[in-house]
C-alpha cells in the first residue's frame, strides 16, 4: 500500500510540476521565516536560565519619576537592606557596566572588554563553574578571577593560580578560573574585587547613584515586604535627614522634591522584560522579538492557507481518481491516510528545503542581529517537530477529509466540476491571503515613513565633519590635586591637537551623541523640582556643533563668572520651570546658587525616538569634579585630506596620550545613527518579509487563478464562439478576484492601524497616520492581482476553441 502510494504521488507530482514546486517554495520560506524567529527567541530567552538564582535573586531598581528608572544604586541600600528587611538574606553590589583595559602577564598583553568590579560574593549570585580556584575567596583583597577563555589567552598551557597580573595599572594574584555555563546577564572576561573601597567612601552618601545592586530573598513571594521594606529606608535615611537639613517636614520634602520607589526584577527577566537595562549584557529588545515571531507566524499561516486552498482546488482534478478508489473498495479512512501521506511528503520536502535556505542565509541573520545563532539543540529539534505535526495536522486532515467526501456517484458521471463544494472554503482563504499581503504592504509603508523622518529628522545641530575620539580619562583618586591634572590634561590635548594640520576645532562636553548623558541632578527655582542631565562643556562646544542659543548666551572665557557661577538650561528644562523670563535667574543646584546666562535650544542626545531630557549646562572648570564624566574628545576636521589629518591625530594619541590602549574613533553623524538603529533593522526585515509574504500569496494567486480559469476553459471557448469579446471575458474573470482582493484590503485595516498606533507609541516623536499608505497597499495589491489574473485570463482566451468544443 504504501509504494502505491508513493507512485502515486511522484506522479501527480509529474503532471503537476510547476504547482508542486510552488507548493514546496512557499511551505519552504514560511518554515524558514519561523525557523529564524525561532533561533533568535531560544537565544534571548536562554539568558540566565543555567542561573539557581534566577527566582530568588533580585536587581534593585529606582523610580525616580513617572519616566526615570535607575538601575543605579547608593552605596549605603544594601546594608541596610539585609540588617532591617528579614526577608532579605543576601546583597552584592556590582559595577552596572563593563570596563575595558589590558592584562598583562610577563610579556603577554591582551585588550580586555569585558571586566567588572564586584564585592567577593558575586559568585553566589552568579554561580560559574569554577575550574581552578575557590570561587568564595577568588576576588577577595587583591585577587582576580578569569574566564577559561582569558585564563587559556594569557596562560596557554600554564597554571594560572597565584600569579601575578597586571589589569590597568594594577597588580592582582589570580585566584580563580571560571567559565560561565551559558548564555548570562553577567558574562564578563575579567572579575576584580575593588568595588568595597568605593563603597566605603560613598558610604554616607545617599544622592550617589553609581552602583548596581543585587539582592537574594529566602523566598520569591517575599518580593513585596523587601520593596516596602527599601522604600522604609529610603524614607528614614535619606527623605528625613534631608528634610531636616532643609528645616522642613518629610511632607513637605517630599512635595518638593518627589519620593523614590522601588521595584525588584528578578535575574530571569533582566534580558527582556526589564524597565531598564540593567546588567552589563544590556537589555534584549522584547518588542522586536515579539514583532519577529508574530510575522513569522503569520507568513506560515498564510503559506499554510496557500497550501490549503490550492490542494482542494487540485482535488477536483483527483475527483475520479477518488471516486474509481472508491469503486474498488477503498474507504474513508484509507483516502484520508493517502492524502495526508503525500501532505507528509511535501511538508518533510519543505522542511528540509527551509533548513537549507536557513543554514545559507544565517550568516546574513546574525550579522543582521548581531548574534551568533546556530542551528543544534535538542529543543530546537523539538520545536521543528512541533512544527512539523503542526503543519499536518492543519494542512492535510482538512484536504483530505475534503477530498474522501466526493460522492462516487457524482463524480463518475463527470459533473463534480462543476459543484459548488468546497468554492467557500477557498474563496474564504484567498481573502484571508489578500488581508494578510494587505497588512504587511501597509505596513511596510509606514514603518518606512517613521524610520525615514527618524533619520531626516532636525536633530539640533551638525555633527558634520566631528569626530569623536575615546579618552580614557584616568586619574588617581589618591592624589589631592587629580582633579586639576586632569583638567590641565585636558587642556594639553586640546592645544597640541589644534596645532595638527586640518584640524578646525577640539572641544569637549559630558554627553555622548546618540548614548546621552550618564550624569544627573535635581535642582530647585522657586520650589519647582527639576531632574536635569548635568553636562558639562568647553567653551566652543556648542559653537562646534552648531547647537543654538534660543535666549540669552553661551558660557564664554569673557566672562570670569562662567567658570564660577553660570551655568545655561535647555528649552525643556524652561519649560519645567514655567518662566520663559528665565534669564538672570538663580536656581539652587547641589546647595550652590547658579545664575542661569542662556537657554540652549532643545537637541537630541539620545536617540531621535526618545523624549529631550532637561539639560544644564556647566562649563568644565565651574564644577571640576564633573571633568571625571569626560570619555571623549571631539574633533572638527577639514573636509580636504580628512584621512591624513586623522592618521596624524592618531599618530600624536598613541605617542602622547595613550601608549597603551588603541585609538578609536567615529564619526558623530554615524555614531549617533546607532541610537535608532534597531528601528532601522525592524524596517529592513519589515521590507523583506513584506517580499517574501507577497510572493507566497502571488504564488496562491497564480495556482488558483490557473486551477480556477481551467475548470472555466469549456464556458471561455462557448462564449468566444457565440462572439465575446476578449476584455469582456477578462471583466468577467478578473472581477471575482478584485472582489477578494477589496475585502481582503478592508480586513487588514483594523488590525494594522491598532498593531502599528502600538508600535509608533515607542516614539517620542512619531508620524501621524494618513491616507496615503493606504491608498498605496490598495493600489499595490490590485496591480499585483491584476498582473497575475489578467495573464492567465488572457492566455486563456487565446487558446484555440476546437480543442474545448470538439466532444461537445
Amino acid at each position: 500500500m504504501l509504494k502505491n502510494w508513493i507512485k502515486i504521488f511522484l506522479h501527480q507530482v509529474k503532471n503537476n510540476k510547476i504547482f508542486t514546486a510552488l507548493n514546496i517554495l512557499g511551505l519552504a520560506m514560511g518554515i524558514a521565516g519561523l525557523i529564524f524567529a525561532i533561533l533568535y527567541w531560544n537565544d534571548e530567552h536562554a539568558y540566565d536560565e543555567w542561573n539557581p538564582n534566577k527566582e530568588n535573586a533580585f536587581a534593585v531598581i529606582n523610580i525616580m519619576d513617572s519616566q526615570q528608572f535607575w538601575s543605579f544604586n547608593v552605596a549605603p541600600t544594601g546594608a541596610l537592606m539585609k540588617a532591617l528587611i528579614p526577608e532579605v538574606e543576601n546583597y552584592c553590589y556590582t559595577d552596572n557596566w563593563y570596563g575595558s583595559d589590558y592584562l598583562k602577564y610577563k610579556d603577554k598583553k591582551y585588550l580586555i572588554e569585558k571586566q567588572i568590579d564586584a564585592q567577593p560574593n558575586f559568585f553566589s549570585f552568579y554561580p560559574f563553574k569554577f575550574i581552578k580556584g575557590d570561587a568564595k575567596t577568588a576576588i577577595e583583597g587583591e585577587g582576580i578571577a578569569l574566564s577559561e577563555e582569558t585564563a587559556k589567552l594569557l596562560f596557554n598551557d600554564e597554571d594560572p593560580i597565584n600569579k601575578q597580573v597586571t589589569y590597568g595599572s594594577k597588580l592582582y594574584i589570580v585566584k580563580g578560573v571560571y567559565r560561565i555555563p551559558g548564555k548570562s546577564s553577567y558574562a564578563p572576561m575579567v572579575v576584580t574585587g575593588q568595588i568595597n573601597k568605593r563603597l566605603e567612601r560613598d558610604k554616607e552618601q545617599w544622592g550617589n547613584f553609581n552602583y548596581a545592586l543585587m539582592v537574594k530573598l529566602k523566598d520569591p513571594k517575599y518580593m513585596d515586604k523587601a520593596v516596602k521594606g527599601t522604600e522604609d529606608i529610603y524614607y528614614e535615611y535619606r527623605t528625613k535627614r534631608s528634610a531636616k537639613e532643609e528645616g522642613i517636614t518629610p511632607e513637605q520634602y517630599i512635595k518638593k522634591y518627589g519620593t523614590i520607589k522601588i521595584t525588584l526584577e528578578p535575574i530571569k527577566d533582566l534580558r527582556l522584560y526589564s524597565v531598564v537595562s540593567a546588567s552589563p549584557e544590556g537589555k534584549g529588545n522584547y518588542q522586536s522579538l515579539t514583532i519577529m515571531a508574530g510575522l513569522s507566524i503569520l507568513i506560515l499561516v498564510l503559506s499554510i492557507v496557500n497550501y490549503v486552498n490550492l490542494a482542494t482546488a487540485n482535488a477536483i482534478k483527483r475527483a475520479k481518481e477518488v471516486g474509481i478508489r472508491k469503486v474498488m473498495g477503498a474507504s474513508k479512512g484509507n483516502i484520508v491516510k493517502q492524502f495526508i501521506f503525500e501532505t507528509v511528503l511535501l511538508i518533510l520536502t519543505s522542511i528540509l528545503v527551509a533548513l537549507v535556505i536557513v543554514e545559507l542565509s544565517l550568516p546574513y541573520y546574525n550579522n543582521f542581529l548581531g548574534k551568533e545563532l546556530v542551528m543544534y539543540g535538542s529543543q530546537f529539534y523539538m520545536q521543528l517537530v512541533v512544527i512539523f505535526f503542526i503543519a499536518v495536522i492543519v494542512a492535510g486532515i482538512f484536504p483530505a477529509v475534503y477530498v474522501s467526501n466526493f460522492e462516487t456517484l457524482k463524480v463518475l458521471r463527470g459533473n463534480f466540476g462543476r459543484s459548488k463544494s468546497g468554492v467557500w472554503l477557498r474563496n474564504s482563504m484567498l481573502v484571508a491571503q489578500f488581508a494578510i499581503a494587505a497588512f504587511f504592504i501597509i505596513g511596510s509603508s509606514i514603518v518606512y515613513r517613521q524610520v525615514d523622518y527618524m533619520s531626516t529628522k532636525e536633530l539640533g545641530f551638525k555633527g558634520d565633519q566631528v569626530i569623536e575620539v575615546a579618552y580614557r580619562n584616568s586619574h588617581d583618586e589618591k592624589d589631592e590635586n587629580y582633579l586639576k591634572k586632569m583638567i590641565q590634561r585636558y587642556v594639553t590635548i586640546k592645544q597640541e591637537v589644534s596645532k595638527i594640520k586640518g584640524v578646525k576645532q577640539v572641544s569637549t562636553g559630558s554627553l555622548g551623541f546618540g548614548t546621552g548623558v550618564g550624569s544627573s541632578s535635581s535642582y530647585i527655582y522657586k520650589d519647582i523640582n527639576v531632574q536635569g542631565k548635568n553636562v558639562l562643556v568647553d567653551f566652543d562646544m556648542l559653537d562646534m556643533m552648531k547647537i543654538s542659543i534660543a535666549k540669552g548666551r553661551n558660557l564664554s572665557s569673557a566672562f570670569a563668572s562662567d567658570t564660577v557661577s553660570a551655568i545655561m538650561i535647555n528649552e525643556t528644562a524652561m519649560r519645567q520651570l514655567k518662566d520663559k523670563d528665565i534669564i538672570g535667574k538663580e536656581i539652587e543646584w547641589n546647595e550652590t546658587a547658579f545664575k542661569i546666562v542662556g537657554v540652549v535650544k532643545d537637541f537630541h542626545v539620545n536617540g531621535p525616538q526618545e523624549p529631550i531630557p532637561p539639560m544644564t549646562f556647566f562649563h568644565y572648570k565651574t564644577v571640576d569634579w564633573m571633568i571625571q564624566n569626560v570619555n571623549q574628545v571631539y574633533v572638527k576636521v577639514d573636509a580636504e585630506n580628512m584621512e591624513q589629518t586623522i592618521a596624524d591625530i592618531e599618530k600624536f594619541w598613541n605617542k602622547k596620550v595613550d601608549t597603551e590602549y588603541p585609538f578609536k574613533y567615529d564619526f558623530v553623524n554615524k555614531n549617533y545613527a546607532r541610537a535608532y538603529e534597531n528601528y532601522v533593522k525592524q524596517r529592513n526585515l519589515f521590507s523583506i518579509l513584506n517580499i517574501v509574504v507577497i510572493l507566497i500569496a502571488l504564488f496562491g494567486l497564480f495556482s488558483l487563478a490557473s486551477y480556477s480559469i481551467q475548470r472555466r476553459m469549456k464556458e471561455i471557448a462557448i462564449r468566444k464562439t457565440l462572439g465575446a469579446e476578449t476584455k469582456t471575458l477578462l471583466k468577467d474573470l478578473s472581477k471575482q478576484y478584485i472582489m477578494f482582493c477589496i475585502v481582503g484590503f478592508v480586513i487588514a485595516l483594523f488590525p494594522v492601524y491598532s498593531l502599528l498606533d502600538m508600535w509608533l507609541d515607542n516614539f517620542a516623536y512619531r508620524v501621524s497616520f494618513s491616507v496615503m499608505p493606504f491608498v498605496l497597499g490598495f493600489v499595490v495589491l490590485l496591480i499585483l492581482t491584476l498582473l497575475v489574473v489578467l495573464s492567465k485570463a488572457y492566455q486563456a482566451t487565446r487558446v484555440n476553441v476546437l480543442q474545448y468544443l470538439k466532444y461537445e
